[in-house]
């Protein structure tokens, strides 16, 4: 690799404001606050709306959706198959 060109690759703490979960990673993201961690160093933080902690596809939260609803509204709307 060229010097002198990458941006600067360092451990930063992103911080999941919804879940209130902190995740210790390297990134090339930076950021004017910083947090102090576990290990006692101080580290910049970046506060993020949702993370793998938070995302109902990987907590299995999501919400079902209402097709019976919606199928009911076809069928009052256009009718039954068996009504011709």
């Amino acid at each position: 690799m060229k010097p002198g060109i990458h941006p600067a690759y360092g451990p930063v703490v992103f911080r999941d404001r919804a879940a209130g979960v902190a995740f210790l990673t390297r990134s090339t993201a930076t950021s004017d606050k910083t947090i102090e961690w576990e290990d006692g160093r101080t580290y910049p933080v970046i506060d993020v709306e949702i993370s793998s902690a938070s995302h109902p596809f990987y907590t299995g939260t999501s919400r079902v959706m209402d097709t019976a609803g919606r199928v009911e509204r076809f069928e009052r709307r256009y009718g039954t198959r068996g009504a011709r």
